[in-house]
């Protein structure tokens, strides 16, 4: 792992880009707690990458012991601003972190992307943290997104997987497809039970955050394209895997994104 990343420095805009969008905030996250909501079970949540709270404030109603990991103080330091001791902060990184059990969930969103070793964190996940019947809710950046693929033949990137400038100022290390992701994960150990998408996007962030603040974009369009995404998912804004613990696996390297 890079000794040198700082990770106060990888949560600011850059120029051009922002580390979140009203997108993210308005849409995304509540069709990503659409998606999983199925699928929770009860009893405790762990959350690895909280930022500064935005998206944990969400778990609240339906969680009431939840636990935060998040590598960032200054990130920490604004959630807790926010949430108080409703939640239970860890300020470490996922690789150093020491805690106190296993968990009944596991949450792990728009995060992967931004680490060194993405396979020793989810065997991590499966190994010491996720409890014997608990489930990880895994969602990535999805390269195949039409938005992306869009900007591909645009020019402004050279390929879907490709990592930005942007992006790599942010942090990210590799843009998953969902193939890549499940493979990341079986080799951790976890077992793969669901898969889907969230969200069917053609459109930037950037661009999506100009009309939701026009009446062009409906109550009745952003759920159809929840829909469509379900039905299409590698077209989707991100993609989602829904695991459970699978057999406790030798140490191994990750492989080079």
């Amino acid at each position: 792992m890079n000794s040198k990343r700082d990770y106060n420095v990888e949560i600011n805009d850059t120029n051009d880009h922002k580390y979140a969008y009203g997108f993210d905030f308005d849409v995304i996250h509540p069709y990503m707690i659409k998606s999983f909501e199925p699928f929770f079970n009860k009893g405790s949540l762990l959350e690895l990458g909280s930022f500064k709270g935005d998206f944990t404030r969400r778990f609240l109603p339906y969680f009431d012991d939840v636990t935060c990991v998040e590598a960032s103080d200054t990130a920490v330091a604004e959630a807790k601003k926010k949430l108080g001791d409703k939640v239970k902060f860890v300020n470490s990184l996922f690789e150093k972190a020491n805690l106190p059990k296993r968990y009944d969930n596991i949450v792990l969103t728009h995060v992967l992307e931004h680490l060194d070793d993405p396979v020793l964190v989810l065997k991590r996940v499966n190994d010491e943290w996720l409890a014997e019947n608990g489930r990880f809710f895994l969602v990535c950046p999805n390269a195949n997104a039409p938005s992306r693929q869009i900007a591909v033949k645009m020019g402004l990137i050279s390929h879907n997987t490709a990592v930005t400038s942007a992006e790599a100022e942010h942090g990210h290390r590799c843009t998953y497809t969902l193939d890549t992701l499940e493979r990341d994960a079986v080799a951790a150990g976890l077992k793969v039970v669901h898969r889907s998408g969230i969200f069917f996007k053609a459109l930037a962030n950037f661009q999506w955050d100009r009309l939701l603040q026009t009446d062009i974009i409906s109550r009745e369009y952003l759920e159809g394209c929840y829909k469509l995404g379900q039905q299409y998912p590698d077209l989707c804004s991100s993609i989602f895997l829904m695991c459970e613990r699978g057999g406790i696996t030798p140490n191994a390297a990750c492989e080079t994104h």
